[in-house]
């Protein structure tokens, strides 16, 4: 091999590192990112679940006191009843839809494993 072959040799092996690494810091970052919006999501999701359930809650109260206080007279059992079977469909409803959720599980990565893939593409396309 000739002498002033190597230096460049070295320099196009620097090169192809250099390139190789920024393209590895890029793809890390995105993860960063993805996780970060995640991280955001979820605590407002968590944030909005919470508040929701609780506002909710008391206006499920209210409207059960409402219903057995205008029903007292007459037809007091049958409200309770009512009102007992309603919000147990609802927490059944509620418990069912929660399932579903977690069942379809998240997009966490999603963008970085595309990436990745459209790399793998490139470079078996080049080869």
């Amino acid at each position: 091999m000739p002498e002033d072959s190597r230096p460049r040799l070295a320099a196009s092996l620097r090169g192809l590192l250099h390139s190789g690494l920024g393209i590895v810091q890029s793809r890390l970052e995105l993860l960063v990112v993805e996780v970060q919006e995640e991280k955001l999501r979820l605590a407002g999701l968590l944030l909005n679940i919470v508040l929701t359930a609780v506002l909710v809650g008391f206006g499920i109260v209210f409207l059960a006191i409402f219903l057995t206080v205008l029903f007292w007279e007459e037809h007091r059992l049958l409200a309770l009843g009512l009102g007992t079977a309603a919000l147990f469909g609802a927490g059944l409803f509620t418990a069912s839809n929660a399932a579903a959720d977690l069942r379809r599980g998240t997009r966490l990565f999603g963008a970085s494993l595309a990436e990745l893939a459209r790399d793998r593409e490139a470079v078996r396309h080049k080869e």
